[in-house]
């Protein structure tokens, strides 16, 4: 019971600072990663994204991942400005800004798709990636998430398995390109987290995304930390 209060307080507290600050969607978010840290950082960053990675894992990575303070805010305002470069090159993106990372969502819209049933990167979604690829190339101290989403249509161990595929295929493409292995997670949900309905056939298009979530890579921390002697 102890542990459940001490939880609550925290997300409470959190939660205050984020609709009071307005974190979300892009924003700029320098100040934000420092009032983040005021609170209690990674700590409380981390209850957070736990709590909201149950229906957002990608925006649950990113403030999980919150370092806080002065080197919050030295982080933050790289990830504006790599944000902004995404936004530049790739319209139909959608890049929301939380904290001090990105979250970049790619449906059909974006560019990025697959035919049904397959998993594999050609037309126009390869010149979508390859231009997010160079931007990656722009920001080297950054880890990427990348998580792969299906619609219902359906069994649901099948869309399990495509989503694996695509989230795969989008990752190793990207490496191709000469992104660092390293940088990359991948995971993959199936249909078990939908954006949209699934009772539309606007809201599957919806769902059938690859979903990106962009945080500060160590070196970029210990930068962080070195920089503001935070």
């Amino acid at each position: 019971m102890k542990g459940y209060v001490i939880k609550s307080t925290a997300l409470l507290v959190v939660f205050s600072l984020f609709v009071g600050c307005s974190t979300v969607k892009n924003a700029n978010n320098k100040q934000k990663g420092a009032v983040i840290g005021a609170a209690g950082g990674a700590v409380i960053g981390g209850v957070i994204g736990n709590n909201v990675g149950k229906g957002n894992t990608a925006l649950g990575a990113i403030i999980g991942a919150v370092v806080g303070g002065a080197a919050g805010g030295y982080i933050g305002d790289r990830m504006d400005r790599q944000a902004e470069r995404i936004e530049e090159e790739i319209p139909g993106a959608e890049v929301t800004r939380v904290g001090e990372g990105i979250n970049v969502t790619f449906n059909e819209d974006a560019g990025v798709y697959f035919d049904t049933n397959k998993s594999n990167v050609k037309g126009t979604s390869a010149e979508t990636l390859d231009k997010l690829a160079n931007i990656l190339k722009e920001y080297p101290k950054t880890n990427i998430l990348v998580e792969g989403h299906t619609d219902s249509a359906g069994p649901e161990d099948y869309n399990w398995d495509l989503s694996q595929r695509r989230a795969e295929s989008v990752t190793n493409y990207l490496v191709a390109k000469g992104i660092e292995n390293g940088r990359f997670s991948t995971k993959w949900y199936g249909e078990t987290q939908p954006k949209a309905t699934n009772d539309t056939a606007e809201g599957k298009a919806q769902n059938r995304r690859v979903e990106l979530a962009i945080v500060a890579s160590d070196e970029l921390k210990q930068e962080a930390y070195r920089e503001t002697k935070g």
